[in-house]
């Protein structure tokens, strides 16, 4: 199996790309060139990104790997530029690292306006949040073609105007090629209709239409310290928020399971994105379980829970170890992907190839090419990699 393992490819379903300090300011018309996302150096000598008047929104790029390839612990990003690996942000440094890694093809998400875009909610300035959505697309768009069929970027929409939303998911496949996006589990919490609301048909619809996968990262509602109990040092708080955002991807689920919304949209795929697989066979036990003793006729569902699962919602792993054969076999062979989190903290560095023998022990051929690179050649519409000399 070992030797079976070292030959099989890799599409690495969650990685990140480190937004460079002129991402957004070498493609402004002057008269957003002084409020577009920009990078400033606090007193304390650490780099922040701002928008606006001089809005804090992001650390600088959620990276954690040293330009000499050292792995940073107990941070949750390292504070200036030029103390990241040249991989985190650029093509040709992030495809050397993928070779060293194992790693043929990477599906990447953002960073600094959030993994779904959230921390745009609260720039006022309409045309400033439209552009700051169109040219971060546009410039994974450059990314992906300068990759040559490695990184496919997640496009970012606008999900707080609905119209805008659409056209921009349009844009993002029929012009610039993307194969996917990212959206928040959360609409809630900024007066947005919830995910199975009438509201996002026609972004379920556009969506369908064109097999673009949606993908809830964990944290794509924003991340907090809501649920860490206060004073805590940075390492336990850090510890602990890393823990507990899988649970609203738990919630996510759930709720997509029971909303209605997989009989309106049978054909759409949905992403759990960094949330682990390890607790999904109890959450779809606890489903089954609830709907017999709560809607013992079935009521309004088409499907039983795990169909439902097993028909249009997928899950990624990384650092789970001794139980995941099992937990491949309760989930679906089918629905199941491997990531590395690369660049981010607690991301598989340096060798996710070690890891993958000791989780994937003991599992068949047949299904750890689907878990490596099958399925999500399929969930994001791509080629099959070609397998390792």
């Amino acid at each position: 199996m070992d030797d079976a393992l070292d030959r099989m490819p890799i599409i690495d379903v969650d990685s990140h790309f480190t937004e460079p300090p002129d991402l957004w300011t070498s493609r402004a018309p002057a008269k957003l060139l002084a409020v577009a996302p920009r990078v400033a150096r606090a007193e304390s000598g650490n780099d922040f990104w701002m928008v606006g008047d001089g809005q804090p929104i992001a650390p600088p790029g959620l990276c954690v790997i040293r330009p000499d390839g050292r792995k940073a612990y107990g941070t949750f990003s390292l504070p200036r530029f030029e103390e990241m690996t040249p991989a985190a942000s650029e093509v040709g440094a992030r495809l050397r690292a993928m070779d060293e890694l194992g790693l043929a093809v990477q599906i990447v998400y953002p960073n600094v306006l959030g993994f779904a875009g959230a921390s745009l909610v609260r720039v006022q300035d309409p045309v400033l949040r439209a552009f700051c959505v169109g040219a971060y697309n546009d410039a994974i768009a450059d990314l992906q073609r300068e990759s040559a069929g490695r990184l496919y970027p997640q496009a970012l929409l606008p999900f707080w105007d609905l119209d805008a939303c659409v056209r921009e998911l349009e844009r993002c496949h029929d012009e610039l090629g993307l194969v996917g996006f990212t959206m928040t589990d959360s609409p809630e919490k900024w007066s947005l209709p919830s995910l199975s609301d009438p509201h996002w048909d026609r972004l379920w619809a556009t969506a369908q239409e064109r097999g673009l996968p949606c993908n809830f990262h964990i944290g794509a509602g924003g991340i907090g310290d809501e649920g860490v109990w206060k004073g805590m040092p940075m390492g336990n708080a850090l510890a602990t928020i890393a823990a507990i955002l899988f649970m609203n991807n738990c919630r996510c689920i759930a709720n997509l399971i029971f909303s209605g919304l997989l009989d309106r949209f049978p054909r759409q795929k949905f992403v759990s994105v960094e949330s682990g697989i390890g607790w999904i066979p109890f959450l779809l036990e606890a489903c089954e379980y609830q709907m017999n003793e709560s809607m013992p006729d079935g009521g309004n569902m088409k499907l039983r829970p795990t169909e439902y699962f097993r028909r249009q919602i997928y899950a990624s792993f990384w650092f789970e170890k001794p139980d995941t054969p099992w937990a491949i076999e309760r989930v679906g062979a089918d629905n199941v992907m491997f990531e590395t989190d690369f660049p981010h903290p607690t991301c598989l560095y340096p060798d996710p190839r070690k890891q993958l023998r000791r989780s994937l022990a003991g599992v068949h051929t047949d299904v750890a090419r689907k878990v490596l690179y099958e399925t999500a050649a399929r969930v994001y519409q791509l080629p099959l990699p070609k397998a390792l000399d």
